[in-house]
């Protein structure tokens, strides 16, 4: 991690880029400080159309993102070239160039996903009810690959294990799906609730159908509140992160 961003470690394709953002370095005030990229927080727009500027020139973009309205759904939407329209979705893929691909989260897990020859790339957003709904499972079936494991995944910034406290109904959820589930989960001394790993339910998804390449995960966003926003942390009133993927032509 530089100061200002998280850039991916994982052997993914020379033509494809990825980058992850913090809460450095941006313009806006408290509690958006710095670099909120959301306008759907309640910060000043004006402020987020000149940190996603900013954005754009510091990371080298070859476009503006395609933006989702990420709703903690299953949708996975296909970009075939980046539009002023914010489709709702919480997973979208692309095989274009220059097509830049971004999930928003403040706590929830952003997976990027790439095909190990880099023709085709996506971005997820793994919040614990899309995690334990399918949105990996949907997103890798969107995907034109004939095997899961021609894929290499990537786990970005979440809310660590120490700090995600869910209740019985969401460690039930997952553990009833599968009980490979059943180590995310560590019990605490509160009745029915659960200190809960996203980023080793997030691994669980993936290796599941087939995806054995993970790399990243363990970067916390409540613990570190210099670098990222964090919507338990804060209360929920806070800005995002954006995890950003796309082919360079």
């Amino acid at each position: 991690m530089t100061d200002n961003y998280v850039v991916p470690q994982w052997p993914a394709p020379s033509n494809v880029h990825s980058v992850s953002t913090t809460r450095l370095p941006g313009v806006g005030e408290i509690p958006f400080d710095r670099f909120n990229l959301g306008t759907h927080v309640g910060d000043n727009q004006k402020v987020v159309t000149e940190n996603r500027a900013l954005l754009r020139s510091e990371c080298g973009l070859p476009g503006p993102p395609q933006w989702l309205n990420q709703v903690h759904g299953i949708d996975v939407q296909y970009v075939a070239q980046v539009t002023d329209s914010v489709p709702t979705a919480d997973a979208a893929w692309t095989d274009q160039p220059n097509c830049v691909l971004s999930v928003m989260t403040a706590d929830c897990l952003p997976v990027l996903l790439s095909s190990r020859t880099g023709s085709c790339v996506a971005a997820l957003h793994g919040g614990w009810r899309g995690l334990v709904g399918g949105i990996v499972e949907a997103t890798v079936d969107a995907m034109p690959i004939d095997n899961p494991d021609d894929l290499i995944a990537w786990l970005g910034p979440a809310i660590g294990p120490q700090h995600f406290e869910v209740g019985a109904e969401v460690r039930s959820a997952f553990t009833d799906k599968s009980e490979k589930f059943n180590h995310c989960f560590v019990a605490t001394e509160k009745p029915d609730k659960y200190l809960a790993d996203i980023f080793e339910i997030g691994r669980q998804c993936l290796l599941a159908i087939g995806v054995k390449s993970v790399f990243g995960g363990g970067v916390c966003t409540f613990q570190e509140k210099t670098h990222f926003f964090s919507h338990r942390r804060d209360a929920g009133k806070t800005g995002r992160m954006a995890s950003l993927i796309w082919i360079k032509q």
